[in-house]
């Protein structure tokens, strides 16, 4: 019977979270308490409540005592979070082989799209130590479906097992496996774009900039959806945000610290891309920030220093919410509705590229 009960459990807690988001906003307003205003900003009701919720509940960021456990523990929210899965979007279970063993992948696309379309290979958050396929299920659908594009989404290989370069190595190799392989994906080679949110948004950041260097197919795209792009300082909005909206200060020092012990590693222009000597001719970039998020001010940063570099760029901040957002989209209509921009911007930009 407890195995049962704890089997239920995340499918309860969903419920009755849906059940508070559902409330009439009054009523969820005086559960979420004041307005919180920081920077010229308040934070989006909706977030608000879903941190008020996750205060209650006793927890606080995404770090634990050992990687082990802060997988087990985003897992568990994933449950808790996401609904049924979004229809209208056909998945296919993948293999990318590398050099280092097989990475598992799943392909996305939506069930009306039969055609060649532009594939987003996507490298998921989590500070390069949590995240998997699963916890980002949702996010790859709704990106395919409402972007009318192929996704391949990607399982890198995690710290503090696999240390930096593996989840680099891991994210190239499969980034070379779309371009070598996008007839048989449903693609074409030069039409394949990277992505990724957080450590993943760090990646594809890192892929965009080891292929144009190295004179290959660069990627048409890259969608860096909150990135941490510099492991060496610390901006203003690390304090502003260090504690209480999901991603922690703590957190940043404990994903960093499994995934780069070695601090002279963290100078590495493969792990923060912001010190790259050279920005020019890198792929069309669309940057998006919240504005009660820790990595805000790097993200911005690096937006501005790839316009600077005469990139073209879409910067996009989203003053009214959190890190992490994009994963809990089922929760709340107001995460919903800034993906449906994003999407929006992403097919934009992909259309564009052929005038």
């Amino acid at each position: 019977m407890p195995n049962v009960i704890e089997a239920l459990q995340p499918t309860l807690e969903g419920a009755a979270m849906r059940a508070v988001f559902a409330l009439p906003q009054p009523l969820r307003r005086l559960i979420a308490g004041r307005p919180i205003q920081l920077d010229g900003q308040e934070l989006a009701l909706d977030a608000q409540l879903l941190l008020k919720l996750q205060k209650l509940t006793g927890q606080n960021g995404l770090a634990a005592a050992t990687a082990e456990k802060a997988r087990a523990g985003m897992a568990h929210a994933t449950k808790i979070t996401s609904g049924a899965p979004l229809p209208g979007v056909v998945v296919a279970e993948r293999s990318i082989p590398t050099g280092d063993g097989a990475l598992p992948a799943r392909l996305y696309r939506p069930k009306d799209l039969t055609e060649t379309s532009p594939l987003l290979v996507y490298y998921h958050g989590g500070g390069w130590v949590i995240g998997d396929l699963d916890s980002h299920d949702d996010l790859c659908r709704f990106l395919a479906k409402h972007a009318g594009i192929r996704v391949l989404s990607v399982d890198y290989r995690l710290a503090p097992e696999h240390q930096f370069p593996a989840a680099l190595d891991d994210a190239l190799a499969a980034y070379s496996y779309a371009v070598d392989n996008a007839a048989e994906l449903g693609s074409a080679g030069d039409a394949i774009a990277v992505g990724g949110d957080s450590a993943g948004g760090n990646l594809a950041a890192a892929v965009a900039q080891q292929t144009t260097r190295s004179g290959g197919q660069k990627p048409v795209l890259q969608l860096l959806l909150y990135p941490a792009v510099d492991a060496t300082q610390r901006r203003r909005s690390r304090e502003l945000f260090s504690d209480g909206f999901l991603l922690t200060d703590h957190d940043m020092d404990w994903f960093l610290a499994q995934y780069s012990p070695d601090e002279a590693h963290r100078h590495d222009p493969r792990l923060s891309v912001l010190l790259a000597d050279d920005l020019a001719d890198l792929p069309t970039a669309y940057v998006v920030t919240c504005g009660f998020d820790p990595l805000r001010d790097e993200g911005e940063a690096y937006a501005k220093a790839l316009s600077d570099a005469g990139v073209p760029v879409v910067a996009r901040r989203f003053p009214d919410l959190i890190h992490g957002f994009t994963n809990i989209r089922p929760v709340g209509n107001r995460f919903e509705e800034a993906l449906f921009e994003i999407v929006g911007t992403v097919r934009a930009a992909l259309d564009l590229r052929k005038v």
